[in-house]
């Protein structure tokens, strides 16, 4: 489940004007409906997948209180700014982002990300070219039984 994707759908289905902003009205929908979702996969006894930049202050609260239903594993992705400036422009525009064109802008952004810190087991994959580690290892990772 891929958060930026839900937020995708909200927009298509918003009617009237739209800017995306952080913090904007539909980023704020956005959230609890992620998890929502995300719960009611979990209390059905699916294995799922959540995608999104886990930034600890925006996502600690609501994914707390899923670590009794599921035995998380966490993916720290990684790359470096430039590179990351470089992924997000190819993108191409998102009506429910607000990507940052200012390579400035964007660096410090980036680099005020603290990432999801819980008590979990994580791996780092750097993406900068390819996996590394590989998806057989990640996928090992994510399949550990603790």
């Amino acid at each position: 489940m891929c958060r930026d994707e839900i937020k995708e759908g909200m927009v298509h289905a918003h009617r009237g004007e739209f800017e995306a902003a952080s913090g904007d009205p539909l980023t704020q929908r956005t959230f609890p409906l992620f998890f929502d979702v995300l719960r009611l996969l979990l209390e059905g006894g699916v294995t799922a997948v959540a995608e999104a930049a886990f930034q600890d202050r925006l996502w600690r609260e609501g994914l707390e209180p899923l670590a009794g239903l599921a035995e998380l594993r966490i993916v720290h992705c990684m790359t470096d700014s430039a590179l990351a400036a470089e992924r997000a422009g190819a993108r191409g525009a998102r009506r429910a982002h607000a990507d940052h064109a200012d390579t400035e802008e964007w660096r410090r952004h980036f680099e005020a990300f603290v990432r999801i810190s819980l008590p979990a087991p994580a791996i780092e994959v750097d993406t900068s070219d390819g996996y590394k580690p590989g998806i057989a290892e990640i996928a090992a990772f994510v399949d550990e039984r603790r």
